[in-house]
């Protein structure tokens, strides 16, 4: 891909929200899939044009917008769909943005300054890092607290369903890449995913050859302002190890079409209650 196109330069809105149908609680988010990086962005940055290819191949949780976007057409209650138009590489909008955030140890808080493999991304401390959490990661964060307080408004609870992806081989900057890889890891949360939740994901994945529990990640991410108070917000990280969907590192092969199907399974097993 050239990072020069329209597309790589981080034209247009920096997350979109897609409408579904107006009684349908889940919120697909797609937070990683992009590989878009504006100029200004980009200037910032410390790898050459081909080095940050190669980190974009790496990093991208690519073709996670099109997994989202097939299993909701599929559904038979369309449900909505918020997605990050802009590379993690500019902020990374599921970290906390202060010393919470485990992944600060490994260059990667909200704002990056190591690569994958822990080679310099930024200058550390990033000189602009207030600049991009007030540019990027505030105004994401508070416009996915508006969708799901709009899904808790119309249906009186919010699912979000979190679709990530995982290369199949640990890369040096993960905390736990030692641990299991399977096809399909799921991320709970002990106040936000219910039981049910977990089960309807257990079984709608099970064709993709198996799942593993917070293995080789954890967590699921839910809004600051609902996050631990408010049970009628439920979630659940979806983590499919890439060779179950691509050709490593970006090219989709048929396990798309039937990654997509058990995501519309799972999205009609969350619907029915």
């Amino acid at each position: 891909m050239d990072t020069t196109d329209t597309s790589a330069r981080g034209d247009g809105p920096a997350h979109r929200l897609l409408p579904g149908d107006p009684a349908s609680p889940v919120l697909l988010h797609v937070p990683h899939g992009s590989r878009a990086v504006p100029a200004a962005v980009r200037a910032g940055l410390l790898l050459d044009d081909a080095a940050l290819e190669r980190e974009l191949d790496l990093i991208t949780d690519a073709r996670t917008q099109d997994l989202a976007e097939h299993a909701a057409a599929a559904a038979g209650v369309t449900p909505w769909q918020f997605v990050n138009e802009r590379s993690r590489l500019v902020v990374d909008p599921e970290r906390f943005p202060d010393e919470r955030e485990e992944m600060r140890a490994a260059g990667m808080g909200a704002v990056y300054t190591r690569t994958t493999g822990r080679a310099p991304l930024r200058p550390e401390p990033p000189a602009d890092e207030a600049a991009l959490l007030t540019a990027y990661f505030h105004p994401y964060a508070q416009a996915m607290t508006r969708a799901v307080e709009d899904r808790l408004a119309a249906t009186g609870r919010a699912v979000i369903i979190d679709v990530h992806s995982y290369p199949s081989r640990a890369l040096p900057y993960e905390l736990h890449g030692t641990d299991p890889r399977p096809p399909v890891c799921l991320g709970t949360d002990p106040f936000h995913t219910p039981d049910a939740l977990l089960a309807g994901a257990r079984a709608a994945f099970a064709p993709l050859g198996g799942t593993g529990l917070n293995t080789p990640f954890s967590g699921a991410y839910v809004p600051l302002r609902h996050y631990g108070r408010d049970a009628r917000v439920s979630a659940l990280m979806l983590e499919l190890r890439r060779d179950v969907y691509l050709d490593e590192p970006v090219t989709p092969h048929d396990g798309l079409a039937r990654a997509a199907a058990c995501l519309t399974e799972l999205i009609e097993s969350v619907t029915r209650g």
